[in-house]
């Protein structure tokens, strides 16, 4: 016992002195006892947390009820001695620290060594980002933090309020998986658009159509295909961009079915991960031979959480849901397949996900991934069109052949698998 209760206190130590050593270093050049709390004083009030955590253990939670009070009082009196004297508010993160400490000491104290170490470093290492967060809210603009308060509204206020039923013509609506497939989607574009602004300018068109494709290959395709347009000795780079966008196309599609069906990953795998093998290999070479892949056009993607936006898709979804049991049941394999060629045109994530939802009961796994697969072609074929309508001649021998190489090769390991 005597053992165990020294492993706690050890441990309430060593989360003392991780955070102290944190903020002591931040605060070393100030001088001595100008300092709210330094290491040795972050080490007590680790090692006091963890006796109070044992206290609390024995005679009841009111002793660390008291403790963390007394540890309060302590720091809200040092704070207001040391703000008087130097005139103006000082930041709290140094006391919130301290509480923090005391609590996590505590933790250790009760019984938990390892969970109240583990909140140490990830404390520690809150405080050592300072100011690379700092840097990320200053670059934060209106539109995005609007865009995160959305997608978590979306998520985690409507999401789990929906029921998790069937209705309509053969329970094909189900409000629940809908919206969860809704915020799968405005996730993926999401993590796309900040991928954009991340990787900047400075890495060129390739990359940054590769991060596009998250948010939409074919908004991608339709901004680069002005460019080209517009600077007509860039259309080898221009289709580059437009065929790496596309490749981002085919993993997305594989993440979607693994999140909604991972049964059927296997059945779309080997075709999904030639055509993005194949279509990154096209855009390199495009990329190579522009001898110009330094330069760089700003791709105007709007924001990718609009609330009016992920409605409308969500409403899509759920008429594709329908048709696809409709035309399953009037007219069988056929009608899915006239169906995902026409979502095909447009979108390809909502029949993607509409089928992966269908295969884990009603429809056969080959079925939905031959559609899934047919939406793939006939939307890369129609941006292929697009790159050559709006971008001009010459893409019909970089786009046009490209997609052809990709769509061929995809084809064959449809076939082959």
């Amino acid at each position: 016992m005597e053992l165990e209760l020294t492993k706690r206190l050890a441990a309430a130590l060593i989360v003392g002195l991780l955070v102290g050593t944190e903020r002591g270093w931040k605060e070393r050049a100030m001088e001595e006892g100008s300092r709210v709390a330094g290491i040795r004083t972050f080490g007590l009030f680790g090692f006091l947390g963890g006796v109070t955590g044992v206290m609390a253990h024995g005679f009841g939670i009111m002793a660390f009820g008291l403790g963390f009070v007394g540890v309060a009082l302590l720091l809200a009196s040092s704070y207001m001695i040391s703000a008087k004297a130097v005139g103006k508010d000082l930041g709290l993160t140094t006391e919130v620290a301290a509480l923090l400490t005391f609590s996590l000491g505590a933790l250790a104290g009760a019984g938990y060594p390892r969970i109240a170490i583990s909140g140490a470093v990830v404390a520690v290492f809150l405080l050592e980002m300072k100011p690379t967060l700092h840097g990320w809210l200053r670059t934060l603009e209106a539109n995005e933090l609007e865009a995160a308060v959305k997608l978590l509204f979306i998520s985690v206020v409507m999401l789990p309020i929906l029921p998790n039923n069937g209705y309509g013509p053969w329970n094909s609506l189900n409000p629940y998986e809908i919206w969860w497939m809704v915020v799968l989607v405005a996730s993926i574009s999401f993590i796309g658009y900040f991928a954009i602004k991340i990787t900047g300018p400075r890495f060129g068109v390739l990359l940054t159509a590769i991060s596009g494709g998250l948010v939409s290959s074919t908004a991608v395709t339709l901004d680069l295909s002005r460019a080209a347009r517009r600077h007509p000795g860039s259309s080898s780079l221009m289709a580059a961009g437009i065929v790496a966008a596309s490749a981002t196309m085919f993993p997305r599609i594989v993440l979607e079915v693994a999140v909604v069906n991972d049964a059927m990953v296997r059945s779309i795998l080997a075709p999904m991960m030639v055509m993005t093998v194949v279509a990154y290999a096209v855009a390199f070479i495009l990329w190579y031979v522009s001898r110009n892949g330094k330069k760089s056009e700003p791709l105007n993607l709007e924001n990718p959480v609009e609330l009016a936006t992920a409605i409308k898709f969500g409403a899509f979804l759920a008429v594709v849901m329908v048709l696809a049991n409709a035309l399953k049941n009037w007219f069988g394999n056929s009608g899915v397949y006239s169906l995902a060629a026409f979502s095909g045109i447009s979108d390809v994530d909502a029949i993607t996900l509409s089928l992966s939802r269908m295969a884990r009961s009603e429809l056969s796994h080959q079925i939905a991934s031959h559609g899934i697969i047919l939406a793939a072609i006939v939307n890369t074929i129609v941006k292929g069109g697009m790159a050559i309508f709006i971008g001009g001649p010459e893409m019909i021998k970089r786009v046009g052949l490209g997609f052809m190489v990709v769509l061929l090769a995809g084809l064959g390991a449809m076939v082959l698998w």
